[in-house]
């Protein structure tokens, strides 16, 4: 597993049910040089696969150093949305809930 592959499954281990209650949504990580992968909210259960699902909510497109930062902290999520580091196709305002459903 890359270590951008290891970043995406540990939001596994932060993840909040109580957050995601009711939510059936797909989140899509497009990583311009570290592949694709996925996290898939269902019944308040998180699971996560590397890939293309096959119907993601929402697809958001990025490099691995964006990702690591938006994930720690060290980078602003809207703020790299703003800039380009970050583009987002489908369900936009889906992406924003991200920090609501994961302890980052």
């Amino acid at each position: 597993m890359t270590d951008v592959g290891k970043v995406i499954e540990n939001l596994k281990q932060g993840f909040k049910p109580e957050a995601a209650k009711g939510m059936n949504e797909v989140f899509q990580f497009e990583i311009k040089d570290a592949g694709e992968y996925y996290i898939e909210i269902k019944d308040g259960e998180c699971n996560v696969g590397t890939g293309e699902h096959d119907d993601p909510s929402v697809t958001l497109i990025m490099d691995k150093d964006t990702l690591k930062g938006v994930l720690s902290g060290e980078v602003n999520g809207m703020t790299a949305f703003m800039t380009g580091k970050v583009k987002a196709q489908g369900n936009m305002m889906l992406a924003t809930k991200l920090n609501s459903l994961f302890s980052i």
